[in-house]
């Protein structure tokens, strides 16, 4: 297999983005989940002691306990993986598809559009999550856990209060991710021009597109806090009456509450997760390869499955690397011996 097409050959498997998309997303937000609620904090309409990073997180450590910041990321992780699989199988998927179409004249109009596309499908499967997650993180939250929270919800004001916030979810991520995705690349092809595998890179890359779309849609994200929250006295059940609330409670710098927290949420968290998801789509392309090469020795042998094919072999390493290996596996399902 020859490793300069590695930027193409993993559009061949789905299995392989989702696989690592999900843990691309998991670990992304559980390293940075901390920040997320000092963010959520300072953009709260309640203003006591979220006047700056410092002073926010000093506070819910001080005097709600130590785990404080750390509330509500089971929450996370049960939203976050299936979102991130559909987000980057979707992303894959649409910019193979559009690069054909275009017969690749046209990158980074595709490369947006698969952003968009990506974002629609990701933001249907997390807001619930993020409702759940958002109530929790609140001062004074009454909740002790996810799913006492997510059946309150329920139970008080229906299953439409999980997607109240869609709307303006959409209308936030579909220009970040378009904004998110035409940066990466557009750095991408500055500091990794063959489009191999470069750690530093893909850091960088992601951190860089990540803090330019946080400033970029700050508003709307405070507005999609309050509707999540509702902690005002008038519920607020869409966008425009969200913004008349934080404009009513600040003026216009309000609508920027929380852009530092915001900024250097995203900045290592995007670095992390490109990080993360390119380092996983690397070595599950490795693992590929020798499959490949083993199948056509003269030792070699293939096992089928219901739902795949497992290589029967050494090599050690971590069980977690060991199974998405496995998952990953996209070769003929025969047993081959020669």
């Amino acid at each position: 297999m020859n490793f300069e097409d590695y930027e193409t050959l993993p559009t061949q498997s789905s299995i392989t983005h989702m696989t690592a998309g999900a843990i691309a997303g998991v670990m992304e937000h559980c390293v940075m989940y901390p920040l997320d609620s000092v963010k959520t904090r300072m953009q709260s309409l309640r203003s006591a002691h979220n006047g700056s990073i410092a002073e926010t997180f000093r506070y819910m450590v001080q005097r709600e306990g130590l785990l404080r910041p750390i509330r509500g990321m089971s929450a996370v992780v049960m939203g976050a993986g299936p979102a991130h699989a559909c987000f980057f199988a979707t992303y894959e998927q649409s910019k193979h598809t559009l690069s054909q179409l275009t017969r690749h004249r046209h990158d980074h109009i595709t490369h947006g559009l698969s952003g968009c596309l990506a974002s629609l499908v990701h933001d249907a499967v997390s807001n619930p999550a993020e409702v759940v997650k958002q109530r929790l993180q609140m001062l004074n939250s009454p909740y002790r856990g996810v799913w006492e929270c997510a059946r309150h919800v329920y139970r008080a004001e229906g299953l439409r209060a999980f997607y109240r916030s869609y709307g303006t979810q959409v209308a936030m991520n579909v220009p970040f991710q378009a904004l998110h995705f035409v940066t990466y690349e557009w750095c991408q092809s500055i500091l990794n021009p063959r489009r191999a595998y470069e750690p530093k890179a893909h850091l960088v890359s992601g951190g860089l597109a990540g803090a330019l779309a946080a400033a970029a849609t700050t508003p709307l994200d405070v507005c999609k806090t309050v509707l999540n929250t509702q902690e005002a006295a008038a519920r607020a059940d869409g966008l425009a009456a969200a913004a008349a609330l934080v404009l009513r409670s600040g003026g216009p710098l309000a609508f920027f509450r929380g852009v530092q927290a915001r900024v250097l949420y995203q900045m290592p968290a995007a670095g992390i997760c490109w990080l993360t998801y390119e380092t996983l789509k690397h070595a599950l392309t490795i693992d590929l390869s020798s499959e490949e090469s083993s199948g056509g020795s003269s030792n070699s042998t293939t096992v089928s499955t219901g739902s795949g094919v497992a290589a029967v072999g050494g090599g050690g390493g971590p069980l977690a690397c060991a199974a998405l290996r496995l998952a990953a596996a996209d070769v003929p399902t025969t047993l081959t011996r020669t």
